[in-house]
């Protein structure tokens, strides 16, 4: 690009001698940065495949064509990004590593064309060729090299496949940071860019990754994947940091880059090696990366590609359990390729207090109790029953019949005071013996017969503050699978309403997640952070106590987690009737101002769910 530019005739001994000047004055950083931005003003920098893709969606219906409308760099933005990053104080080299085995022609061309049309000028492509057989490969990629010095390109004398072929890159690399690019992919023109501007905002950034879709052969932009930030258990049961990732180089070197023997998820098992020496790690919400979908790539997500891909990512998610001093078993989830359940072991089963407010409503708490003393194999628990005032003969029979059935592990404690969720759970705790607080509703039936098991093995890490269910209206229907800021003002439940075998957006019903928060209708966390941060807050009386809980336990530096495979069936409501009349809806109005006076930035940036999702429903659908 370079050469063919500066080669016209016209005023080019002026030129020259005038960029003579500036070398000898400004250094040739500066100097490169002025011709770079002298073409880019001038020339279509845009890659022709976008070029051709972003139109191509435009014309129909689809959300995403319209969110590309609006969100998709046009030719003003980048010669803006031009222009901005003149003034950037820190300008790092960029490697962009590319291992490259007999990749289709097409695809390659376009590959390399997408860095060559980055808006960032300060960057190098390190491309390693693992001994392609054929012939058109070396070709092109010397030419490239030719017309480009920040290209370079090493030979391979042998196929050694991909964690070997990254590393060859990986060591003709002099870059600050270091990006992988696959060889068949592209990277949106403002890519780099971003990295940069990210970079000078965080300079002690180690890792960043952003959002990414797909491109398929017609070079149509689809599927886009809108990423949370980093959220430690949902990478270790799916690799979605993925493209673009962009690492500090020197980090790089000192985990020993790729390893061999994890084909198909070097980038995976990289990742959690870089992840265990460092938390600064940063999210770009743009989609700056486009994964080319064929039928050879592992995009496609089928069974019958790559499937040693698969299994590479159990094992490297077992070894970093391992070297995190914890114990357990993964497993794929059925029918989900690429996505992992992390079972823990049980270091000790200490008590669990299972803590239950009622008033009256016998048949539906006895279900309830029915269903914790048949089902539960977890052999140490206790079940505290708050009784908030009841008074009819039934409910009086019911606990004395459990009190007999079940004298070492059945409690009830009367607290007649107008409802208040808080303060019935915070007492309770005072009379609870248990290391693990489990908080439960009464119209809740268990369906895992494992579920207090599953819970205690997230609760005891010490990382962990408030473990969730899955909970499932009595047709089978979602009612919870995590809780969402943000959505209908305040906060929302993660697909509500969707059929319980739906996998949901990205899979995220079906795996193991964080939320900033789960709901209070089952929920578990250990006693001594339940007292750290105070137990629940009595203001909030009926609404948003749970959320405030999850949201101190985050502000005190613990993580919640959702776990897909405990499931519950949740009878929502039918103990307090619904949120419907004017008093009702006046009060949850007044606790929804108390929690947005607390919370009101996580309700504006929810870190574990994208920006570019909706706010208005609670279906993971684009905001448009």
């Amino acid at each position: 690009m370079f050469k063919s530019a500066l080669s016209r005739p016209r005023h080019i001994l002026s030129r020259l001698k005038h960029l003579s000047i500036i070398w000898k004055t400004k250094g040739t950083r500066h100097t490169l940065s002025k011709v770079f931005k002298k073409l880019y003003l001038k020339l279509d920098t845009t890659p022709p495949a976008v070029i051709e893709a972003a139109p191509a969606m435009a014309t129909n219906d689809d959300p995403y064509a319209r969110w590309l409308n609006k969100h998709y760099p046009r030719k003003a933005d980048l010669r803006k990004m031009a222009e901005t990053l003149e003034i950037f104080p820190y300008k790092p080299v960029i490697s962009v590593i590319m291992p490259v085995f007999n990749t289709p022609e097409r695809f390659l061309k376009e590959a390399i064309e997408s860095v060559i049309h980055q808006v960032y000028p300060y960057w190098e492509l390190c491309i390693a060729d693992d001994a392609s057989t054929e012939l058109y490969v070396k070709s092109i990629l010397k030419e490239y090299a030719e017309k480009d010095s920040r290209i370079k390109v090493l030979f391979r004398s042998e196929n050694g496949h991909i964690a070997r072929a990254s590393n060859s890159a990986l060591e003709i690399a002099t870059g600050e940071f270091v990006a992988l690019l696959d060889h068949d992919d592209l990277l949106t023109p403002d890519a780099l860019y971003e990295v940069a501007l990210l970079l000078n905002r965080h300079p002690e950034a180690d890792m960043i990754y952003s959002d990414e879709d797909k491109i398929d052969e017609g070079n149509c932009l689809k599927d886009p994947f809108f990423k949370p930030d980093w959220c430690p258990d949902s990478f270790l049961s799916r690799m979605y940091t993925c493209h673009l990732g962009t690492y500090r180089r020197s980090i790089l070197n000192e985990i020993g880059g790729f390893r061999a023997g994890y084909e198909g998820s070097q980038d995976y098992d990289l990742v959690l090696r870089f992840t265990e020496k460092t938390e600064q790690i940063f999210h770009i919400s743009k989609i700056l990366y486009h994964w080319r979908v064929h039928p050879e790539s592992t995009a496609t997500g089928t069974a019958s590609v790559k499937s040693y891909a698969y299994e590479a990512a159990e094992k490297a998610i077992a070894e970093a359990i391992h070297r995190r001093g914890e114990k357990g078993r993964i497993a794929g989830v059925t029918d989900y390729l690429g996505h992992y359940t992390v079972r823990y072991e049980i270091s000790d089963y200490k008590l669990v207090s299972i803590i239950i407010p009622t008033k009256d409503l016998a048949g539906m708490l006895n279900q309830c109790l029915e269903s914790i003393f048949k089902k539960s194999v977890y052999p140490n628990y206790e079940v505290i029953v708050i009784d908030n005032g009841s008074t009819e003969a039934a409910t009086a029979k019911l606990f004395a019949d459990w009190s007999a059935k079940e004298p070492s592990r059945f409690k009830c404690y009367p607290l007649d005071i107008p409802f208040n969720y808080p303060k019935l759970n915070n007492y309770a705790v005072t009379k609870a013996k248990g290391d693990y607080l489990l908080f439960l509703n009464n119209d809740t039936e268990i369906v895992t017969p494992d579920w207090i098991d599953a819970m205690v093995e997230q609760a005891q890490r010490p990382s962990i503050g408030a473990v969730g269910a899955l909970l499932l209206y009595d047709n089978d229907t979602i009612q919870h699978a995590g809780v969402v800021m943000g959505i209908g003002d305040v906060a929302g439940h993660s697909h509500r309403h969707f059929p319980s075998t739906t996998p949901g957006y990205v899979c995220q019903v079906k795996t193991i997640s964080n939320y900033s928060a789960v709901t209070g209708a089952c929920l578990m966390c250990r006693r001594d952070v339940f007292d750290s941060i105070g137990g629940f807050t009595e203001e909030l009386a009926v609404a948003y106590n749970d959320v405030d809980l999850c949201l101190k336990m985050v502000a005190k530096g613990y993580r919640n987690i959702y776990l897909p495979h405990v499931v519950l069936y949740h009878y929502e409501s039918k103990s307090r009737g619904y949120e419907d009349t004017p008093e009702k809806e006046l009060r949850r109005l007044r606790e929804a101002a108390i929690l947005k006076s607390r919370w009101q930035y996580m309700i504006d940036h929810d870190p574990c769910y994208s920006p570019h999702l909706t706010r208005g429903r609670e279906d993971y659908s684009i905001n448009i």
